[in-house]
């Protein structure tokens, strides 16, 4: 019998011991002969010379670990933060990944980003506590933090432990695995296997990786409670890397996820619908299949399913590609905020300088190596200076180029205030294309989302297509600074062809043009990078350190005390903060250290003069035109962005403003606030209006014909108020990271741990549903999830749906709301969401904006809490447990 194929990636905050544990578990496991140490510079997996003399990994490497009914590829990836990138790309070929802790230090800021990233990938996750041998480093101590900072699914598998307590402890991660154990007292391996692949249990194992303390038992966890996916017999694949071998050959790092791999098999990047454009297909041959240990390879003629794996002959391949049925992968979430110029030695040619940097930007994409033409400078983006200082060894080592770096800037990005319409127009002599967008600011971090909302009848899928992949090609540039944009939706309106003389081209450039008319339209916002902070110094130093960051215009605040030293923890702008480390190691004496992790983006205070110091004109950008083409009398002629709309050819039918009342209104209008709604009366009717003059007048949405309306002299003189029980049951349709990021509590929980705010949400919405007694459904988005089939998970007396791989939680709450209304069911829904609501509302249902919703459910508990203080004696304390077991044994009786 063949054994089965497991990937486990190694993860830890630097420092932590991982590269240790890797060393520990391919020698216990019998894969090496003799124990290598980071500090000897001898480790299996320090394969490159800067990472034997730095101490640290720097690119990820791979092991082949085979034990007897399993086979392990282990992945050990970089854990210094400026090596981010290079371990994220590898937790997309993850079935299982090791988190390493150090137990002196615990918790740090890097683990908190891994962990977030564990579960944006939903990865199942043991945990292995290194160090315990040290001084100072207690069990329950760390295992009550790890469950304070990730969850009560940390649970210690310590197999000498009781055997009845370790049950318990599993069981209650899960309602029904906690009756099944309560029942008949016994927990199958089966059910732990499922709670862990399902990220509700998180196995900790404590011991020292240097002494092999505890690295036994982690294997034998892996083997017992480790379940490799099932794959098609379809062939998928998965790219995670780029690399070159020591004769310069180029290779492509990838996981067969479905079907099986051969030498000399034709790959190409064609999707399987063949949506894919000609000129943009290719095909080639797998040369050879080389399966990596370390620096060692062995060639194989086949790869199954589950079998990572490199591959000559690729040239067009790029980390994050999907090829045969597996789609891209998602964007990452981290990503560089630092940019640097590229000075060439002197007598260095610009172009063969750019060709050679260009392989290191195929190695690792968020490089972003561009040539400024206006400038005529070559920059690339880093995360830091210890990524700098290993480009710099790696270009000359590689193209005997000896580069320097000049002074590093800022990465900035820019959002826009206000939803607002871009149109774009292209139509030279012969040519013709024209594109209306809809631009909507999203939640911080959210990135871009493309949606179309556009008739096949107006425009045809084929150019409705194309349009999205226009939109997603290109990296749109803002208007303040020419800074990428991000944490929008860009929504496909209208449009219109011409059946002659439309080609491909000309939608590309009437799309660019849409964006950029539409962000010179809008009220941009120049937004900064923040770095999270973890500062561990002296205890007479803390005044010194709050002043520093206060001054930054961060904050920081006093975690916990370890001896003579204490922990602050908070945040602060990167451009104030980049060059801080060097400063805390100068006033501590070297005693002090700072850990920076990226924090996101935030509006930038001093945007005027951020805006000011760059000096970018966007009219003057010619790459960038936010200008239309018309055609006249067979010539072409410009028109300038803030004038084209009176020439648009075709008519959205949006518009922002409030609509004029057919009968004068005497009442002094409320003021508004450009299109933020706030659940009132006279915004749904605005709403109304707009979805009518877009849509058509709402019609109710049944099969049958519908009567015709009587008139008023016909209709009864008395009509009977429906009681509630006569209305069928109410439906509550809840967008959960819409709320989740509109509510500040929320948010708040979610920067931390995501997963603690999806609980919290259902705690909430758990308690008002029991009050309410309508039919609450949760729904959260998880359309990135890879091969996500979607799941409807039943929350105590809530509904919590999470959609499927390529459905979005919009589309499935307008697709819910259309089914239930057709059935009379009274159905609201909770978002904030504009598009959303624009649809909800002509499908019938009543919408909730976000801080409606708030004050309804602050409502909710106010009322029971004043119910319970009348009802309740709360000095009695709660003991689900024995209560649970009493329940348990009165059925047995």
């Amino acid at each position: 019998m063949e054994a089965k194929q497991l990937s486990v990636g190694l993860l830890a905050h630097v420092d932590a011991g991982k590269t240790t544990l890797s060393e520990a578990l391919l020698y216990r496991g019998g894969r090496l002969r003799k124990l290598g140490r980071v500090d000897h510079q001898d480790a299996f997996l320090d394969t490159d010379r800067q990472e034997r003399e730095r101490g640290i990994t720097i690119f990820s490497k791979q092991a082949v670990l085979p034990l007897k009914d399993l086979t392990i590829t282990l992945l050990d990836t970089p854990g210094h933060v400026d090596f981010s990138t290079e371990m994220e790309r590898t937790l997309q070929v993850l079935d299982y990944a090791i988190l390493v802790i150090s137990g002196t230090d615990g918790v740090q800021g890097h683990t908190r980003t891994l962990w977030q990233l564990l579960a944006r990938y939903h990865i199942p996750t043991f945990l292995f506590i290194n160090k315990m041998d040290l001084p100072g480093t207690q069990r329950e101590e760390l295992l009550e933090k790890l469950k304070a900072s990730f969850g009560e699914g940390c649970v210690d598998f310590d197999p000498a432990q009781n055997r009845d307590a370790f049950g318990e402890n599993v069981a209650v991660c899960d309602e029904g695995i906690l009756e099944q154990y309560l029942e008949n007292g016994t927990l199958e391996d089966r059910d732990i296997v499922s709670l862990i692949r399902h990220r509700k249990v998180f196995p900790c194992y404590f011991g020292s990786a240097l002494k092999l303390e505890g690295v036994d038992e982690l294997l034998e966890g892996l083997e017992r409670y480790a379940a490799p996916p099932l794959y098609p017999q379809e062939f998928g694949a998965r790219v995670f890397k780029i690399a070159r071998d020591p004769q310069g050959g180029r290779l492509t790092y990838l996981k067969v996820t479905g079907g099986c791999l051969k030498v000399k098999d034709l790959l190409t990047n064609q999707r399987p619908d063949g949506s894919l454009p000609s000129d943009q297909v290719w095909q080639e041959k797998a040369d050879q299949l080389r399966i990596y240990s370390g620096a060692q390879f062995q060639a194989v003629d086949r790869a199954e399913a589950g079998t990572v794996c490199a591959v000559t002959g690729l040239s067009r391949t790029f980390p994050g590609q999907g090829l045969g049925f597996e789609g891209a992968s998602p964007l990452p979430m981290l990503e560089p905020v630092l940019t640097y110029q590229v000075q060439l030695p002197e007598g260095a040619n610009v172009h063969t300088a750019l060709k050679q940097l260009s392989q290191l930007e195929e190695e690792d994409p968020q490089l972003h190596v561009a040539w400024d033409e206006h400038s005529r400078e070559i920059h690339l983006q880093l995360m830091g200076q210890v990524q700098l200082e290993v480009l710099k060894q790696l270009i000359s080592d590689r193209f005997g180029l000896d580069v320097t770096f000049g002074q590093g800037s800022i990465i900035y990005k820019e959002t826009i205030l206000e939803p607002v319409e871009g149109v774009g127009h292209f139509e030279p002599l012969r040519h013709y294309a024209e594109v209306h967008l809809l631009l909507e600011p999203t939640s911080r971090g959210s990135g871009l989302q493309f949606d179309t909302a556009c008739s096949e009848d107006v425009l045809d899928r084929n150019w409705q297509r194309l349009i999205l992949t226009h939109l997603m090609e290109k990296e749109h540039r803002g208007v303040l600074t020419g800074s990428p944009i991000t944490d929008l939706r860009i929504t496909l309106l209208t449009g219109r062809a011409h059946a002659k003389h439309t080609e491909g081209g000309d939608f590309r450039q009437a799309t660019y043009r849409a964006v950029r008319q539409g962000l010179k339209m809008a009220q941009s916002v120049l937004l900064e990078p923040w770095y999270q902070l973890r500062l561990e110094l002296p205890q007479e130093q803390v005044g010194r350190a709050m002043s520093d960051v206060q001054r930054m215009g961060g904050s920081l605040e006093l975690s916990e005390t370890m001896g003579a030293q204490s922990v602050l923890t908070g945040s602060a702008p990167v451009s104030q903060a980049r060059d801080y480390a060097l400063e805390v190691a100068a006033y501590t004496r070297g005693q002090g250290r700072l850990f920076c992790t990226l924090d996101g983006y935030r509006p930038c205070p001093d945007q005027q003069a951020v805006v000011d110091a760059i000096g970018y004109d966007s009219d003057r950008d010619v790459d960038n035109p936010a200008d239309s083409v018309f055609c006249d009398h067979g010539a072409g002629f410009v028109v300038k962005w803030n004038e084209v709309r009176q020439y648009m050819h075709v008519d959205s039918g949006l518009t922002f403003d409030v609509p004029e009342s057919e009968e004068p209104d005497f009442r002094p209008a409320a003021p508004r606030k450009g299109s933020v709604y706030s659940g009132s009366l006279e915004a749904d009717k605005e709403l109304q209006a707009i979805f009518e003059r877009t849509y058509g007048p709402i019609k109710a949405r049944d099969l049958r014909p519908q009567p015709k309306p009587r008139k008023r002299d016909e209709l009864p003189e008395y009509q009977a108020i429906k009681t509630p029980e006569q209305l069928g049951p109410e439906y509550l349709l809840v967008d959960g990271y819409n709320i989740i990021f509109a509510w500040d509590e929320l948010k708040a929980i979610a920067q931390d741990n995501l997963d603690a705010a999806r609980q919290r949400l259902m705690d909430i919405l758990e308690n008002y549903q029991g009050f309410r007694k309508c039919q609450v459904i949760l729904v959260f988005d998880a359309y990135r999830v890879p091969r996500g089939v979607g799941e409807v998970v039943h929350y105590h007396n809530i509904h919590v749906v999470y959609t499927k791989e390529a459905e979005t939680a919009d589309a499935y709450i307008e697709k819910a709301t259309y089914e239930l209304s057709r059935k009379k069911y009274r159905v609201r829904v909770a978002t904030s969401d504009y598009a959303e609501q624009l649809i909800i509302l002509g499908h019938g249902a009543l919408r909730l904006s976000a801080t409606t919703f708030h004050a309804e459910v602050e409502q909710a508990t106010g009322e029971i809490s004043a119910l319970l203080r009348q009802q309740n004696n709360t000095s009695t304390p709660s003991r689900p447990i024995q209560h649970a077991m009493e329940r348990a044994q009165k059925r047995r009786s």
